[in-house]
């Protein structure tokens, strides 16, 4: 069997089963996390505790993904560079620790997302380049990806290049494209264990041993992408 039948089996049939079993199992372990995560945000901001925003699923359907609020409700630029006015102080440690992103592990239960697989964009990016997307959008988006470790900073990297209005359509999208096509082409459960054991590295503090996690070939590929 070729390395693209054994993908395209984890793909239809082992990756949702790991999917479900996992999420499941996270968001129990997680559960207490959650609630207090919740909490601090109800506290220090007030309603709600969840933000929901449209993104852009499996096959192109629409589905709104989960996040713990961070930012207060107010008019302002679509993305966030750091320095926002608009993010909390609750809103900053949660993003720093990624705690935002617990509650996409009920995306993941629903089905929306998947563990692992090229981050989920906003429909008005997905429509001003639908050929760039088609190969992307065939597959569940995910919580983790290549672009979620080698952008970690993206949020220093757009506050740098805020003097250009279209920096990250122009530069950073084609680049995540890439690593996306990148993920699609080496899909298989290996490289999935391998993404989440370097994310959950990265989140304690311990990015460093990133590139021997993943592999120090694919790594230094993704790099150059």
């Amino acid at each position: 069997m070729t390395r693209a039948g054994p993908a395209r089996v984890w793909t239809a049939w082992g990756k949702r089963g790991a999917d479900l079993a996992a999420s499941a199992a996270l968001l129990l372990l997680f559960s207490p996390l959650l609630v207090l995560s919740a909490a601090a945000v109800l506290l220090g901001d007030g309603a709600p505790a969840l933000f929901r925003q449209e993104r852009v699923g499996r096959n192109g359907r629409g589905f709104s993904i989960l996040k713990l609020r961070t930012m207060r409700a107010s008019s302002g630029p679509e993305l966030t560079a750091a320095g926002d006015t608009r993010v909390t102080p609750v809103g900053r440690r949660l993003r720093r620790t990624k705690l935002d992103e617990l509650p996409q592990l009920w995306n993941v239960l629903r089905g929306d997302m998947s563990l692992v697989g090229p981050r989920p964009e906003v429909p008005r990016y997905v429509r001003a380049e639908p050929r760039a997307f088609r190969a992307v959008t065939m597959v569940r988006p995910g919580i983790v990806d290549w672009a979620s470790l080698i952008f970690r900073d993206e949020e220093e990297v757009l506050a740098a290049h805020a003097a250009e209005p279209d920096f990250y359509e122009r530069v950073l999208l084609p680049r995540k494209l890439a690593l996306a096509r990148l993920y699609l082409r080496h899909s298989g459960p290996g490289l999935d264990l391998r993404l989440l054991l370097a994310t959950l590295a990265t989140v304690l503090g311990a990015g460093g041993i990133s590139r021997e996690l993943v592999g120090r070939s694919l790594w230094d590929r993704a790099r150059r992408l």
